[in-house]
Order: C-alpha cells, then sequence, then structure tokens
C-alpha cells in the first residue's frame, strides 16, 4: 500500500508541476503576445508591483517604470515586432518559478521600414500570488546575427570544400 501512495504522490506532483510550468509559459506568452501587439494595455498585471526589469546592461527599475520610459515609447515607433524560433524552460520550485527563453526578433520601424534583427534571451523569476504567476525579476538581452568573416569562409574552402554550401546557407 505504501508503494501505490508512494506512486500516486510522485504522479500528482509531477502533474501539477507540469501545469504550473504551463500557466508559467502562458504568462510569458501574454507578454511576448502584447509586445508582438505593440499594445502593452494590462501587462502590468503580468509583474509584481515591485518587479525589477534589467535590459542589456541597464537598470529600468520596476515594470511599471520601464513601461512608462522605455517599452512604451519604443512600441510607439515600430511598425512591428516579431518573434521566431521562441523557447521557454521552466523550473517550478513552490510559489517560485524560474524561465529561460531564448528568441529571435525582428522589429521593423514605423519611419523609414528598416528592420532590427537580433537573437535574444531573458531569464525570468515568478512568484505565485492569490493563485496567480507574476514576473518578480525579469533580465533580458540580445546581439545581433554574428557575420561570418571572408577569412573563416576561406579556411573552411580550404579544409573542407562540402562545408561551403552548410556556411553559404548561413550567410
Amino acid at each position: 500500500m505504501t508503494l501505490i501512495a508512494s506512486m500516486l504522490f510522485l504522479y500528482v506532483t509531477s502533474f501539477t508541476q507540469t501545469n504550473e510550468a504551463e500557466a508559467v509559459k502562458t504568462v510569458l506568452r501574454n507578454y511576448h503576445d502584447a509586445i508582438q501587439k505593440l499594445d502593452a494595455t494590462g501587462t502590468e498585471l503580468l509583474f509584481t508591483a515591485d518587479s525589477k526589469i534589467y535590459e542589456s546592461g541597464g537598470i529600468e527599475g520596476t515594470y511599471i517604470h520601464y513601461l512608462e520610459h522605455h517599452l512604451g515609447p519604443e512600441l510607439k515607433v515600430f511598425k512591428s515586432f516579431t518573434f521566431s524560433d521562441y523557447k521557454a524552460d521552466v523550473q517550478v520550485d513552490g510559489n517560485y518559478a524560474f524561465s529561460t527563453e531564448t528568441y529571435n526578433y525582428t522589429i521593423v520601424l514605423a519611419k523609414d521600414n528598416s528592420e532590427i534583427k537580433r537573437k535574444g534571451v531573458a531569464t525570468s523569476t515568478l512568484k505565485k500570488i492569490d493563485g496567480k504567476w507574476k514576473i518578480m525579476v525579469s533580465h533580458s538581452s540580445s546581439r545581433k546575427y554574428p557575420k561570418l568573416c571572408s577569412n573563416t569562409v576561406k579556411l573552411i574552402v580550404r579544409t573542407n570544400p562540402t562545408v561551403v554550401i552548410a556556411v553559404g546557407s548561413l550567410i
């Protein structure tokens, strides 16, 4: 009987953890969806009042401050913001969750239709408050896609000409 109870406990715990991880992913998705819609209305509900936002080496303050002084004004000059290749890894530990997100994004500026393409990563800590997951801390950074230099391509051609096809598709 003890073995059955232990197995049932492990199953229920695993099922609950999976459900909680999916709930956290929903919060993260809701935030990204709002950015893609260029409308951050209501996103403050996804964050704790005392949240801390860090972006690309800068301390942005609380989410409300970040929204008013950084994200909000940015969204007004974008024609579009699109995420792609999005992946989220979530670990839940009681009332806390820890996430790592990786993605690519493309921004099109409204003034001249120029594009900004970047690879991004974000880590967040969320807390379950009154049954709802909220982002407490978020740190995101991005970088330009790496460019292959011509010396690298020449070296690859000399050592293995068949690799050029794969490299050429990345350029």
